[in-house]
């Protein structure tokens, strides 16, 4: 059998269409049962056979009037060519999937004052419109989120905006007011025209550092008139105990509208107030990296999205 031919002075390649019909002539040991599986002719088959053996300088088979053997070369390149084979099989399959919007896998990161409020809907969405993605949730804080998009550890965001982070597209959901979490007999409890600058002098508690809800609170005190040096005594971990601190008698706390059922639907130690427009607020937005190859999809799922929390107490982005 003479040398590999080559071309320009590089060896030449075998092709797919070479391999797959010596891999159906190994399997079969019978050239018209192997053209038969893989829809070639007879000739074509045997030619496309004969130029592998040329292209890879050995004799792949041992062919008499009645039988077809593999020669211990063929044995060796049959496996070869299944390997290749299968592993081509598994691109396609992947670019069919990347063609093919809302399949394979989402990672979605989400932050803790926004999870257990929004993923219900997140994930009957998902469950009910899109059954072949595999969504991957991580609850994170902000900062740690954003981290994971800028390296390609998560794909898509679920957190309060504007992040002012270059590079990274806000897809906003819905804006939410703030209400003002109160034991019960609180003097501003059951009003709803309460003046932000009643957060000048209260006894406030607000999350640990990290949480933008905290960055968030804060802010709204400062546009309120609270000196920045009025100390905040107690801070927490998350929400559920925040809202328990409150029902103790330690203090008042701002919740997001969405998490206020959840948080104190089953405490009767707690009163609530809501502030005279225009009141304290928070956007809720997707946030990908700009330019991502899934653009449309992502921008698709956010429409999907902002319909599926239409019946939550807060006002819906425009697409």
């Amino acid at each position: 059998m003479a040398s590999p031919a080559s071309q320009g002075g590089r060896p030449r390649q075998p092709s797919l269409a070479q391999l797959r019909a010596f891999a159906a002539v190994a399997e079969h040991l019978h050239f018209r049962e192997a053209a038969a599986e893989i829809g070639m002719s007879q000739p074509a088959l045997s030619g496309a056979v004969s130029a592998l053996e040329e292209t890879l300088g050995v004799q792949l088979l041992e062919r008499t009037t009645r039988k077809v053997l593999l020669s211990p070369a063929g044995e060796r390149v049959a496996a070869r060519a299944r390997t290749v084979l299968e592993a081509v099989g598994d691109l396609m399959e992947e670019a069919e999937a990347a063609r093919a919007p809302f399949t394979g896998v989402l990672r979605l990161g989400v932050i803790p004052t926004v999870a257990p409020y929004l993923l219900p809907a997140v994930l009957r969405l998902v469950h009910e419109t899109y059954p072949d993605l595999d969504l991957q949730v991580h609850e994170e804080q902000t900062a740690s989120l954003l981290e994971g998009l800028a390296h390609g550890r998560l794909d898509l965001l679920l957190l309060a905006v504007p992040l002012g982070v270059p590079q990274v597209t806000e897809l906003p959901l819905f804006e939410e007011d703030f209400v003002l979490v109160a034991p019960k007999e609180h003097w501003l409890g059951g009003r709803g025209d309460i003046p932000r600058q009643a957060l000048q002098e209260l006894d406030l508690l607000l999350l640990d550092e990290g949480h933008c809800l905290r960055d968030q609170a804060l802010d709204i005190c400062r546009e309120a008139g609270r000196d920045e040096n009025t100390p905040v005594t107690t801070s927490a971990a998350g929400l559920s105990t925040l809202v328990q601190l409150v029902a103790g008698g330690l203090g008042v706390t701002l919740l997001p509208r969405t998490a206020l059922r959840v948080e104190t639907g089953r405490n009767d130690q707690l009163t609530t107030g809501y502030f005279a427009d225009p009141a304290p607020s928070r956007t809720i937005a997707l946030a990908m990296r700009s330019g991502a190859a899934r653009q449309g999809e992502f921008e698709e799922f956010a429409a999907a999205l902002r319909g599926a929390l239409r019946g939550l107490p807060v006002r819906i982005a425009e697409g």
